[in-house]
């Protein structure tokens, strides 16, 4: 009996979490780091995340993208970087290296796609 109340009670609390999002639409974009060069993204605007990918606002952002290690280094190094996000788009960012022994990296956009799903923000017109 205490089961299937508190089973009822879970199926309630994620309609009305599913209703949330479908009312309104979401337009949140997302920064991931392994696609195929490992780059750790690790903070966003000042604040630390461990999530893969990284849910972001669009607008302009600063992140902070650890690199891989190398033969000389447990930990990569890390670069912050300033990056124009858009609505509803995801990002694969790749540490690309001169050779395998460099610590030095660079942070590149590899690829960009559209969020399935997402409703960009409706903006007025004047």
């Amino acid at each position: 009996m205490k089961v299937a109340s508190m089973s009822s009670s879970l199926v309630l609390a994620a309609a009305a979490l599913l209703a949330g999002c479908a009312g309104g639409g979401y337009h949140y974009s997302q920064l991931d780091g392994h696609r195929y060069f490992r780059a750790t993204i690790v903070r966003v605007d000042g604040s630390d995340t461990v999530l893969s990918p990284v849910p972001v606002e669009p607008g302009l952002r600063k992140v902070t993208v650890q690199g891989p290690p190398t033969v000389t280094s447990r930990y990569g190094e890390q670069r912050t970087i300033e990056l124009s996000i858009a609505p509803c788009t995801r990002y694969y960012l790749v540490a690309v290296k001169d050779n395998r022994l460099s610590n030095d990296f660079a942070v590149k956009i590899d690829y960009q796609e559209p969020i399935g799903g997402c409703t960009p923000p409706v903006v007025a017109s004047k």
